[in-house]
């Protein structure tokens, strides 16, 4: 069995798809506003809001647990509207020797589809796949969109 896994899902957001991936990239505090239920806390560590190389972390709530990540920017694309973070510190590394997020959102007339990619390499075979992540980052995906897509 391979320790290394990706998954990759998939929503459609009603939103504007280059106002939704400037929220993601230079307003996180807004992340924490619209999805204050799933989110406790956003902080800035290092760098720049929308620069690789910013250092952030983030507190929030899944099935009753906090967890504690913080993140790096390591890749933009504002043509693709594509942004990869690497976890550096916190819960998910008790579990994962490497962990990396993608989002990116794809604009095709009116439709906007976001895809998550998350890869990782397990720290042993009874490490589950990150399933649960995947549906707190889509559920938090739909929270922004439906949000943006109200003030606008």
């Amino acid at each position: 069995m391979s320790l290394q896994g990706k998954l990759i899902s998939e929503i459609n957001i009603k939103c504007n798809g280059d106002v939704f991936h400037e929220i993601i990239k230079y307003k996180p505090h807004d992340i924490f506003s619209i999805c204050s239920d799933k989110i406790q806390n956003m902080e800035i560590h290092e760098g720049e809001l929308g620069n690789i190389g910013s250092v952030k972390s983030w507190k929030f709530t899944y099935g009753g647990k906090e967890i504690f990540v913080k993140e790096v920017i390591e890749e933009i694309d504002d043509e693709k509207k594509l942004i990869k973070k690497k976890v550096i510190e916190g819960d998910l590394l008790e579990y994962y020797k490497s962990f990396y997020g993608t989002i990116q959102v794809e604009t095709k007339g009116e439709n906007n589809l976001v895809t998550w990619i998350m890869e990782y390499e397990k720290k042993n075979v009874n490490v589950p796949d990150p399933h649960y992540l995947m549906e707190f980052c889509l559920g938090a995906t739909k929270d922004i969109g439906l949000t943006i897509s109200s003030d606008t």
